[in-house]
């Protein structure tokens, strides 16, 4: 039954230290988009990718076996070496015993453009312990040349939102999304539009606010 009146909760606090004192979240599905190094002080690379894998890990860890975990990341050059975060996230994968079930690459500027401080592209990853892909008539695009609308300079984009809810709310029996780093709550509006509860879990008291009220429009486009 189509859910018109979904629910969203955003809580304010350390996203790490609110999984850990939770366990499953039985009927959910989960997102996240983690903070590289950037975002940490005093912190070796070396540190950082432990934290990272650890962290997924954690995440992953929460998700029912009838659920999905999907990760939006992008790779970082750091110090002259290329950071691969889709690797990252499949070793925590492994180390919990979930399988990737797709794997799809998107565009952050066109094809044949050269960047610098960061690559041309993001990851979208999904992983599942039981939920399987048999029906591949019902397969989408791989390689994604439009993020849609943002939020800010570092979203993940209006399509990419709605694609990855979309396939949550189709593809799985979860009726919520739970998504830790939720920022300003594009994933949790929407899950909400794709008839699906939300719930997030933010470290910024500004960010909360926004993730409370953001909206999307019938023409797909962000409603701050």
């Amino acid at each position: 039954m189509e859910n018109k009146n979904p629910e969203r909760i955003v809580e304010c606090g350390d996203a790490i230290e609110w999984l850990k004192a939770h366990d499953k979240f039985e009927g959910a599905s989960v997102v996240a988009s983690m903070p590289d190094i950037s975002e940490f002080t005093n912190t070796t690379l070396a540190q950082w990718k432990e934290w990272f894998t650890t962290t997924a890990a954690l995440i992953m860890s929460r998700c029912p076996d009838d659920g999905v975990a999907v990760f939006y990341q992008s790779d970082i050059k750091y110090e002259g070496v290329w950071v691969d975060k889709a690797y990252l996230v499949q070793k925590a994968a492994e180390s919990v015993g979930m399988e990737q079930l797709w794997h799809k690459v998107v565009c952050r500027v066109p094809a044949g453009i050269a960047t610098f401080g960061k690559p041309s592209y993001s990851h979208i990853l999904c992983f599942s312990k039981n939920v399987r892909l048999h029906d591949m008539s019902r397969s989408t695009p791989d390689v994604i040349g439009d993020l849609g609308d943002k939020t800010w300079v570092r979203g993940m984009g209006l399509e990419n939102c709605l694609m990855i809810t979309k396939f949550i709310a189709t593809h799985t029996n979860s009726t919520r999304v739970v998504h830790p780093f939720c920022g300003e709550g594009s994933i949790l509006a929407a899950a909400n539009k794709n008839g699906l509860n939300a719930l997030g879990i933010e470290r910024s008291p500004k960010r909360v606010e926004k993730a409370r009220t953001l909206q999307i429009s019938d023409d797909k486009k962000w409603i701050l």
